[in-house]
């Protein structure tokens, strides 16, 4: 697998489709982290970090409202093939209204907000609304 950021969004977004109440992807500690970022814009209920006999997977809960998620649209902004970097200067709000970039910095994954309160630049990692 090449992106397994973007195998983590595809099995958020799959899940959520068919209404599932959780998922569970291969554990990172890049991945819980953008989980941990989404569980505090309020896009997921909770993040888990669980144990199988072989290796490591990390629990998503997801989160709904009537049936509908919240999260409508996650998408991957920065590729393994094309890489985007942004300064602490160029870091604009979700074009979406209400939406959150995730941005990976030198002091970790983070919200474009808190990115650009510490003044910090980086990768764009993904866009969700």
């Amino acid at each position: 697998m090449t992106d397994p950021i973007a195998d983590m969004i595809i099995r958020i977004k799959n899940a959520q489709a068919v209404n599932k109440a959780s998922v569970d992807v291969p554990y990172s500690n890049l991945k819980h982290r953008i989980a941990e970022v989404l569980a505090n814009g309020g896009y997921i209920l909770k993040t888990e970090k669980r144990y199988s006999k072989t290796r490591k997977i990390l629990r998503i809960e997801l989160k709904y409202d009537k049936s509908k998620s919240f999260i409508r649209e996650f998408r991957r902004i920065s590729k393994p093939g094309k890489r985007i970097y942004i300064s602490a200067k160029e870091i604009k709000l979700s074009a979406k209204g209400g939406g959150m970039i995730i941005i990976s910095t030198s002091k970790g994954i983070m919200p474009a907000r808190e990115a650009r309160r510490q003044k910090q630049g980086g990768e764009l990692i993904a866009e969700v609304w």
